[in-house]
């Protein structure tokens, strides 16, 4: 894909920006009027103000947390990972979770997240009536230990 279409769906939005020449990632802003506080265990859905035209149904878009929100201020994404198919024309929104005791506050055009565009396989599904032994087999989390 070489083409990202964006269409501003609030008058005042920021297109994304990348950070730095090597930024995998593209800063999606709040797209707020007023600022947000968010205390421990408090959630907000922030919109960016802008649409996604994906046109390509090979490719997506990954909301990822901004490692400093997170690390520094307890801001993590309220579903870890959020997917925009390429048919999605709605405006992106960012749910958004505090964790830590510190309370922080949105300010508008923050930036708020960051979006990688990936390319996505989708495979034919075959239903089967076994499959293959591993090593593991249904052992779940935590069945391959600590080490």
């Amino acid at each position: 894909m070489e083409v990202l279409k964006i269409k501003k769906v609030r008058e005042n939005a920021k297109l994304p920006t990348r950070a730095t020449s090597g930024s995998a990632g593209l800063d999606l802003y709040a797209c707020i009027d007023e600022p947000i506080t968010l205390n421990k265990g408090d959630k907000a859905v922030v919109p960016t103000g802008i649409a996604l035209g994906l046109d390509d149904p090979h490719y997506a878009a990954f909301i990822h947390s901004r490692s400093g929100l997170a690390i520094k201020h307890g801001l993590a994404l309220l579903n870890s990972v959020g997917v925009i198919d390429s048919d999605y024309r709605g405006e992106v929104c960012v749910g958004i979770v505090k964790l830590t005791e510190e309370p922080y506050t949105i300010q508008p055009f923050e930036r708020i997240a960051q979006m990688v565009i990936k390319p996505v396989e989708l495979p034919e599904i075959v239903e089967v009536e076994d499959l293959d032994d591993t090593e593991r087999g249904a052992g779940g989390f935590g069945s391959t230990g600590r080490k």
